[in-house]
């Protein structure tokens, strides 16, 4: 018999996709902004014009506030999380959605509207944190990239599905609907995933770090259950990776976030997630997405155009983040993001192209300029920027993130580096709005820059986590691990299956007997006798199955 690994079946997948409707939740809610402002509806309810100094900043305010609140969720998420569990804590989550997006459908004043997006942004900001950090935690090694690729993915089909919503929308006749409905509309999907989250899993990494060792084992094996595996070996040897490693970690203290920042341990982990966010989000993809119907009605293209071609550009996106998701798990995580540094870089793709942008409206963003060709060219290179970030960027940089950090501080690590995201969300979209109306295409040349620097750190300094468990990870880091699987010999797996298999209790599991399936041999090899009796003693060999 062959080396046998935890492989998703499709309840696994189906778990993964249903509880994306969180990241449908966030990717709607942070499009949707960009076809309100499309609709002249909005702007003569609250009586004043997007092209003026405080049409300007009211703007740059409802994408600001909204980013700089998910900043907050952010950095508060974890206490949900490691409190009150991942599914629990979704259940709170999406009731915070609803509610902040009945206050703006209902909104009566331009401040009521931003106290909504307020109190939105805080619930999306927690929602992009749970839902990869719950999604890793479900997922197998093999398939990891793929399942939680479906984050990222379902962020942009959101997207798409709002531009459609506004396309749509635009032609309602009763300007009072028009705006209202797209607000109403942010409460369909986490409605639908508060009414469908009792039949979810808990996280079975949660659950065994909490002592609930027994659920945690039932959970894996419903969710890698297949008939390739009727022993459920490969479930089991994930169940006594994940309980070795956290009991070998259970005495190391747990900093809070901020302390984490600067503890030797953790302290490169925290600083590659939040510079990975920030530097994908200094692509300017959000600005561009945001305004584009504004910098579309600066090319002379008008009515209805404007929203159909976001809708067109969100829903491309999609389909290339799908393809991200499908190549993560062969290509590797930092290749797919940084493949070639030149024209056929993906993100040298984006550099080219917002560059070619950039100049582009330089010359014919404006809406008297008679030159059709060099206006259409400018958007046909608006489409090629997305396609190289949702080819290689958008999905990777999830993934990443949600791989790098050990059980017992993911959500502090993952809220931490999805901050970068929102933070530099609310520098760029609070600033555009003026921006756009005082330099116009200048604005562009600062996402060209930033990125452009940022860009070597990644492709030289950040390690490749592609194939390794959420637990062997730690090793690129410098962490101890308990058991390493990846790099045993076949032989060694083989046996190290057989004796998971005929082990009816894995509390009885003998790790000493199966020491040189823990760590001998391996690169990361840095375990002793006194680790394994500790682990025997603190962990599956002594702590009974609750």
């Amino acid at each position: 018999m062959g080396h046998v690994r935890a492989k998703a079946n499709k309840y696994n997948f189906a778990v993964a996709f249903f509880v994306a409707l969180g990241s449908f939740t966030y990717g709607f809610n942070s499009a949707i902004i960009g076809s309100v402002i499309g609709l002249p509806s909005f702007f003569s309810y609250f009586n004043f014009k997007a092209t003026s100094e405080y049409g300007g900043h009211i703007i740059g305010a409802s994408n600001g506030l909204y980013a700089g609140a998910g900043c907050i969720g952010c950095w508060t998420v974890f206490w949900l999380l490691d409190t009150l569990g991942r599914k629990r804590a979704i259940q709170v989550i999406t009731v915070l959605c609803i509610v902040s997006a009945v206050i703006q459908t209902a909104s009566v004043h331009i401040a009521m509207f931003l106290v909504g997006r307020f109190l939105n942004g805080i619930g999306v900001g927690f929602m992009n944190c749970t839902i990869p950090t719950y999604i890793s935690e479900i997922s197998p090694p093999a398939q990891r990239g793929r399942i939680v690729g479906s984050h990222g993915f379902i962020i942009c089909a959101a997207y798409g599905a709002a531009g459609w919503a506004g396309f749509g929308i635009y032609y309602e006749t009763n300007p009072a609907i028009q705006w209202r409905l797209l607000c109403a509309l942010q409460i369909v999907a986490p409605l639908l995933l508060l009414i469908g989250s009792p039949w979810i899993p808990e996280s079975p990494r949660w659950l065994i770090n909490n002592g609930h060792d027994q659920k945690g084992l039932e959970v894996l094996e419903k969710l890698h259950a297949n008939s390739d595996d009727p022993q459920h070996v490969g479930a089991k040897e994930e169940f006594v990776q994940i309980q070795t490693q956290l009991a070998l970690e259970r005495g190391s203290p747990s900093p809070n976030m901020f302390q984490l920042i600067f503890d030797r341990r953790y302290r490169k982990r925290m600083f590659y997630g939040f510079y990975l966010q920030a530097m994908c989000q200094s692509t300017g993809v959000l600005v561009v997405a945001n305004y584009m119907v504004l910098e579309l009605n600066n090319l002379g293209v008008t009515g209805s155009m404007p929203l159909l071609l976001l809708a067109v550009y969100n829903s491309w996106a999609a389909l290339l983040n799908y393809v991200n998701a499908l190549l993560i798990d062969r290509i590797g995580r930092i290749r797919i993001i940084t493949i070639g540094i030149t024209l056929t870089s993906l993100k040298s793709g984006c550099i080219v192209c917002l560059s070619i942008v950039t100049a582009l409206n330089s010359r014919y963003g404006t809406a008297d300029n008679p030159n059709k060709a060099g206006q259409a060219v400018a958007v046909l290179f608006m489409f090629l920027f997305v396609t190289f970030y949702g080819f290689g960027i958008d999905v990777s940089s999830y993934v990443y993130c949600s791989e790098i950090f050990p059980t017992h501080i993911r959500s502090k690590g993952v809220g931490w580096s999805v901050s970068g995201l929102f933070l530099m969300t609310t520098i760029y979209t609070t600033a555009a709005g003026p921006a756009f109306n005082t330099i116009g295409w200048r604005f562009y040349l600062i996402f060209i820059v930033i990125t452009t620097l940022m860009l070597p750190y990644v492709v030289f300094c950040f390690p490749e986590t592609k194939g390794l468990s959420l637990e062997e990870v730690g090793a690129l880091f410098g962490d101890e691990v308990a058991m390493d699987v990846t790099h045993l010999s076949e032989k060694q797996r083989e046996e190290l299956d057989a004796n998971i298999a005929k082990t009816t209790d894995l509390t009885t599991f003998d790790l000493e007997k199966n020491r040189h399936h823990v760590n001998t041999g391996s690169p990361f090899s840095k375990m002793s006798g006194t680790d394994i009796e500790h682990i025997e003693e603190v962990g599956a060999g002594g702590r009974k199955l609750q």
